[in-house]
């Protein structure tokens, strides 16, 4: 018997389909060695050496692999190909080795294989090309997972006494991640919006803008340096309304075309998804979490319908292009398919592993079968989006015919319009033309004028508009920024964003990352200690490093104990000089029905509440329903932000149960 050792049991069931008698398939259930929860368990005096235990909750199944193991003719370790599916594959065979020293079980059985898609050809190759643990990948993924218990079970505890919760927690990216956020609604706070105006005209078809005045354009570039970069926006030189209706005053006939510009426009199709872009766009378009995004593509994987989704890659397969070009042509056509294969190059930072993007594992399956039910409606429009973009990765460019007209008047008003009209469709015949208004590919038809050709002007409209502040960041928006800035790994940033939301340091106010005040608190008291901690390029720094130990390049020791001396410090530092932080409590305008009191919104584990500033005598709470300032549209009264049981948030009447209505967004409230 040949035991293969996998990480859940819906790899272990897909896996089973491929192969045959002599082999047994079993789950990890993920890892079977971990450091303890109630300990730091890294001996920070002899080179941090950690103290893994095996979790309650595992030792009945660890007993059971162990008992598997010894009856056993081979060992094959198949978990994920990535830092920590390698990391799972030592843990198992150390826990096997140990027991090879008691008895007759041997550890050169142990072999390890990997594959990034679960198909029969897949796992075949891999049985035929067995390796062994890399295990500077292993100590690449130790390092990481060291370095964050010395940050969090040191810094954490330090925020309970200086804060009074003992739920708060904090973390060497999770806490950078609260600082993006904060830093950025301190930007927006700061900023100053200034009044413009723009002019659009019409000349008898032409749809047109004011764009200059004797050369002078009225367009102009304002940037900001942000925490995170330089933010750029734009204004005009039309400063106010009067200023708009004399220009629109000035304007002198004739009007005449001065410039027709037509040209032919290639647009290429964007790569195949990596674990990033894939977070991003299911965002974007399916309204997921980063969380629920890898969540459904994690079961996907598992049911063998696409590749391994924790990748930096944008590789494909030559099999997989040659299969897709192939389907391309037999559907769409021969001129659907580019002449040359195409091939990207992956841009980010911090890319690791050389795995392939994420793609289908079947060409002509489109669609997950409806006969699986263990998938849902999810699933479906998760595996549609990557295989859409995956094959759209391998068609022809888009053409567009791109019009470009400029009218001038007698005494040196410039106008423009801009069109665009789909030529060839090229990759957009697999991903859909863009919805109108999206600004990604829209159409615009441009009237047939020739230059030279005189037009009437049919009206002009001056439009007031105001400088915008940055933008709060999405969660699409802030798994970009953390990619290009190369903190943490994307396959960390849904967890990450799921435990500052459940700490209470950030909200989501519909799709936007809004910090708290506890949040700002945090921060703040972090950035005073810590400044290091949370500087982005120190962080990416970090990252640098466990790319090195991974490659080889550095010993994970060293690269340790050069964080923790200069940090252990500042935590020293801290404990002894560091007040206690006290948070704004925001009164209301109630007295305490219990002993008299006033009344004071405060921020508790699971978020806000009302509670009576004569605690601990007083012991009055009652739970907080903060007002969205709309009147319910069934009975008038109050309507106040409410979470549902899953933590998203909605907003309901005030007078439930009496009344019950509800809406997820602000202005489905009519």
């Amino acid at each position: 018997m040949k035991l293969i050792i996998v990480e859940s049991p819906t790899k272990a069931r897909t896996l089973s389909k491929f192969l045959g008698n002599e082999y047994t398939i079993e789950a990890s259930m993920g890892h079977v060695r971990d450091l303890p929860k109630s300990a730091m368990g890294v001996d920070v005096e002899h080179d941090f050496t950690p103290s893994y235990i095996i979790p309650r909750d595992k030792s009945k199944h660890v007993t059971m692999l162990k008992s598997l193991a010894k009856k056993a003719d081979a060992i094959i370790l198949a978990t994920d190909p990535d830092r920590e599916g390698e990391a799972i594959a030592w843990h198992v065979a150390e826990l096997f080795n140990e027991q090879s020293q008691k008895s007759k079980v041997k550890s050169q059985k142990l072999v390890r294989i990997t594959f990034h898609e679960i198909t029969e050809s897949a796992i075949n190759e891999a049985l035929t090309h067995p390796g062994d643990i890399d295990i500077q990948m292993v100590n690449a993924q130790q390092a990481r997972r060291v370095l964050d218990r010395l940050v969090g079970y040191t810094l954490s505890p330090l925020l309970w006494k200086k804060l009074s919760k003992r739920w708060l927690s904090a973390g060497r990216v999770q806490s950078v991640v609260v600082r993006l956020i904060v830093e950025r609604e301190r930007e927006i706070r700061k900023f100053q919006s200034k009044e413009y105006w723009t002019i659009d005209a019409v000349f008898d078809a032409i749809h047109a803008r004011l764009v200059s005045k004797d050369g002078v354009k009225y367009e102009q570039t304002l940037k900001f340096d942000l925490f995170d970069g330089v933010y750029t926006t734009t204004t005009t030189s039309i400063e106010t309304e009067a200023a708009a209706n004399a220009t629109i005053a000035d304007f002198t006939a004739p009007f005449t075309v001065t410039g027709v510009d037509k040209r032919e426009v290639h647009r290429s199709p964007p790569a195949p998804f990596t674990t990033s872009t894939l977070q991003q766009d299911a965002g974007r378009r399916l309204y997921f979490s980063s969380k629920k995004t890898m969540q459904i593509a994690q079961k996907l994987y598992e049911e063998g319908y696409i590749t391994y989704h924790r990748t930096d890659s944008v590789n494909l397969a030559e099999k997989f292009i040659g299969e897709a070009r192939a389907y391309i042509a037999r559907v769409h056509g021969a001129d659907y398919v580019p002449k040359v294969p195409r091939h990207f190059k992956t841009k980010s930072k911090v890319a690791q592993e050389a795995h392939e993007a994420i793609r289908p594992t079947n060409v002509s399956l489109l669609g997950v079968p409806a006969e699986n039910t263990d998938l849902n409606r999810d699933h479906h429009r998760l595996y549609e989006l990557i295989w859409k973009r995956a094959m759209a990765s391998q068609a022809a460019e888009a053409v567009f015919d791109a019009t470009t007209i400029a009218v001038t008047s007698s005494n040196g008003y410039v106008f423009e319009a801009a069109g665009s009209v789909i030529k060839f469709e090229g990759y957009l015949t697999i991903t859909g033309r863009p919805t109108p208004g999206t600004g990604e590919t829209d159409e615009t038809v441009i009237p047939d004028v020739s230059r030279g050709q005189t037009v009437s002007l049919v009206g002009a409209t001056p439009t007031q508009h105001l400088t915008s502040p940055p933008p709060r960041y999405t969660e699409s928006s802030l798994v970009k920024t953390l990619e290009e800035k190369g903190i943490g790994r994307p396959s960390t940033y849904a967890p990450i964003l799921s435990t500052i939301v459940d700490r209470q340091y950030v909200t989501r106010d519909e799709k936007k990352m809004v910090p708290t005040e506890l949040g700002f608190a945090v921060t703040d008291f972090l950035v005073q200690y810590f400044a290091n901690i949370l500087d982005l390029p120190f962080t990416a720094h970090m990252e640098d490093d466990l790319d090195a130990i991974a490659n080889g390049e550095k010993e994970w020791v060293p690269v340790i104990a050069q964080f923790y001396g200069p940090f252990s410090a500042d935590i020293q530092t801290a404990y002894q000089d560091a007040e206690k932080v006290k948070l704004t409590e925001e009164k209301i305008d109630e007295k305490c029905p219990t002993c008299g009191h006033d009344l004071v919104i405060r921020t508790g584990r699971f978020g806000k509440f009302v509670a009576c500033t004569n605690f601990p005598e007083c012991t009055y709470t009652r739970q907080y329903g903060e007002k969205a300032g709309i009147k319910c549209p069934k009975c008038g009264s109050e309507i106040v932000v409410k979470k549902s049981k899953r933590g998203k948030k909605f907003y309901g009447c005030s007078n439930y149960p009496a009344c019950t209505f509800a809406a997820w967004k602000k202005e489905d409230i009519k």
